[in-house]
């Protein structure tokens, strides 16, 4: 597969659609984790929804490495430069590893703390703590699954991680019923054994991406030199990690600004929201493909200095996104009353999480803006600016909003996410024509 030269139209869908099939499966992952901690109890729900902005520093870190690596990786190619596509990928595997031992202690000694300001009662904490604590422990193979995987996607290799979601899927719905309920030598572990689930999936997986990486042309280049840290490859890449990490760690801080909202309306206003937004990833499934397509190939095409093809595949991404996600939006306003009562048959939590949804599915056209434009910022490595525009869109403005609505219009639950819908349109209006003048500006430039 030539990035810098096949058909854009092609290549988006060589790369988009394993890459949508693969979060296809992560996101049915995160449903059988909702589905059997619902048979556990609400409050194991609440303590799920709960525990998402804290694990999502471990996602968003880990992201933020790999998508540095994979735009770096797939600049240093577009130029013909494999020898330096392989250090980076060294460099990256050595980087992580630091930066999850840090993790990890910070996580064991601050999630309680972190879990109080959410508004949760002591009982509710120690149930969030017991599936943190396994995540924690085992964050190191989280990240370095991502610094594997981002080899691989910039290559333009989708297929292997979506191969890893599939096959993580099945062995979870195997997995979670065994370690949470137990059976023969298992002990029932509860809320805890969704964790370990998650950890033994992804070291499987892990295993496998090692393999495939190893059958690229990368390993001829890949040597035991390149894992002695290099201070300008280590620069270069944290120059882009940390905006990308801090723009998704916003995320997670505007997750824990809306729950903190939406806790006013009680624990199973909780309960059905954090369903709600589990299912709304389905809404997202497209998006996610073509974000990790518009990165590989735009940034191929940046280092070969390819940059009509560049706009080329950011232009067209939008267009398929916007259509994927108008079809998306129809499908969940047509079956919001259903989708979460799959989980429970807690008639307020089925309540409040349709509520949500009926509002989340006229904002998916929205999304592929956001999205794609990072992929496009980040493939252009001025990484910053996705951290800026994450800062604006996920904190301040809906920090904003939702207080007006809670403390001046005295608006109900729904009222919350109808302001969330506001600015999510203005901004995306505003992104869109600032991706015109951006791209314009770095192409003379370059």
């Amino acid at each position: 597969m030539d990035l810098t030269k096949e058909n854009i139209i092609q290549l988006l869908k060589k790369v988009a659609i394993p890459a949508s099939i693969g979060t296809v499966f992560q996101t049915l992952y995160n449903i059988v984790d909702t589905f059997f901690a619902g048979k556990i109890s609400p409050e194991a729900l609440s303590a799920l929804a709960k525990s998402f902005p804290i694990y999502f520093i471990i996602i968003a870190v880990g992201i933020g490495l790999g998508v540095a690596s994979t735009a770096l990786m797939a600049n240093s190619i577009g130029e013909g430069n494999k020898n330096k596509a392989s250090m980076y990928l060294a460099q990256n595997i050595i980087l992580t590893l630091i930066v999850a031992i840090i993790i990890t202690f910070l996580g064991l000694n601050i999630s309680s703390t972190i879990l109080e300001l959410m508004g949760s009662n002591q009982k509710n904490i120690n149930l969030t703590l017991k599936y943190l604590d396994i995540i924690f422990y085992g964050s190191f193979i989280v990240f370095i699954q991502f610094a594997i995987n981002s080899s691989l996607n910039a290559q333009g290799d989708t297929k292997s991680y979506r191969n890893v979601l599939i096959v993580s899927f099945f062995l979870n719905i195997f997995l979670n019923p065994l370690f949470i309920f137990g059976y023969g030598i298992f002990p029932a572990m509860g809320i805890s054994g969704i964790a370990f689930a998650t950890i033994f999936t992804q070291f499987l997986g892990t295993l496998y991406l090692i393999y495939k990486v190893y059958k690229t042309e990368l390993k001829e280049f890949l040597k035991i030199n390149c894992f002695i840290p290099k201070k300008e490859f280590i620069i270069s890449l944290l120059k882009q990690a940390v905006p990308i990490s801090f723009g998704m760690i916003t995320i997670s801080i505007g997750v824990f600004i809306i729950l903190y909202f939406v806790g006013t309306f009680g624990e199973y206003a909780i309960a059905g929201y954090g369903t709600a937004i589990r299912f709304e990833q389905i809404l997202l499934l497209p998006i996610f493909g073509l974000n990790t397509a518009v990165l590989s190939i735009a940034g191929q095409n940046f280092g070969a200095k390819n940059y009509s093809r560049v706009k080329e595949t950011y232009y067209k991404a939008l267009t398929i996104g916007c259509g994927f996600m108008v079809f998306g939006g129809i499908l969940i306003l047509l079956s919001s009353n259903y989708i979460v009562g799959l989980f429970t048959d807690n008639e307020d939590v089925i309540l409040f999480g349709t509520s949500y949804l009926k509002v989340a599915a006229l904002m998916g056209p929205v999304y592929p803006i956001f999205f794609i434009t990072s992929a496009l910022i980040q493939a252009l490595k001025k990484a910053i600016f996705t951290m800026y525009i994450n800062l604006l869109r996920m904190i301040i403005l809906p920090l904003v909003t939702l207080w007006f609505v809670v403390n001046v219009l005295e608006g109900g639950f729904q009222s919350l996410f109808w302001g969330l819908f506001a600015i999510n349109w203005t901004f995306g209006f505003l992104v869109l024509i600032f991706s015109h003048f951006f791209m314009k500006k770095i192409f003379k430039n370059g």
